[in-house]
């Protein structure tokens, strides 16, 4: 987690960062995604797409990827 990074020398920003995190995590704990199934027969799909780029970045020449997971054609991850 972004937040463990700063432990050893923190400040005031980063006390409220991780407060605004965990505020946001609180309230959303009760939200679900649900995929319902059209009976026994129905097809479950798991698509999984990845992209990178090695030394993308002209100014830091910093490597970039992403991913991106669907169920049943949702987007999930």
């Amino acid at each position: 987690m972004l937040c463990g990074r700063y432990m050893n020398d923190h400040r005031k920003s980063h006390l409220t960062a991780t407060k605004r995190v965990l505020s946001y995590v609180r309230g959303t704990m009760k939200l679900a995604l649900l995929f319902p199934i059209e009976g026994k027969e129905a097809n479950i799909e798991l698509i999984g797409y990845s992209d990178s780029d090695w030394c993308g970045d002209r100014s830091d020449r910093r490597s970039t990827s992403d991913y991106l997971f669907k169920f049943n054609n949702a987007a999930i991850s």
